[in-house]
């Protein structure tokens, strides 16, 4: 039988970006938005939590901040899976069979 890890124990990375990134080098998301080359309402989506973040995304933040995009690709991985397991139940398929 598997673990059962409550779905808050993941995090978004987007919020976790801003407050251990963004803010503490005192850039607003209009100037990163242009250094990273994309729209402040598409960095604002990300960093609010509202969109999920991008291989491309990730890849702009390794190149700004230092950070790992494999890191944060696997946060938003384990994060979008916690969000599917909150309503599993909800999906109904059942196991193939094997055949013969």
């Amino acid at each position: 039988m598997a673990i059962k890890v409550h779905p808050s124990i993941h995090v978004h990375p987007g919020p976790w970006l801003k407050r251990q990134m963004v803010e503490p080098h005192g850039i607003n998301v209009k100037d990163l938005a242009q250094h990273f080359g994309v729209s402040r309402q598409n960095l604002s989506n990300v960093l609010n939590g509202h969109t999920g973040l991008t291989a491309d995304m990730a890849i702009r933040f390794e190149k700004a901040f230092g950070l790992s995009a494999d890191t944060l690709m696997r946060m938003q991985g384990a994060y979008d899976l916690a969000q599917a397991r909150g309503h599993e139940d909800d999906i109904k398929v059942s196991a193939l069979s094997k055949t013969a």
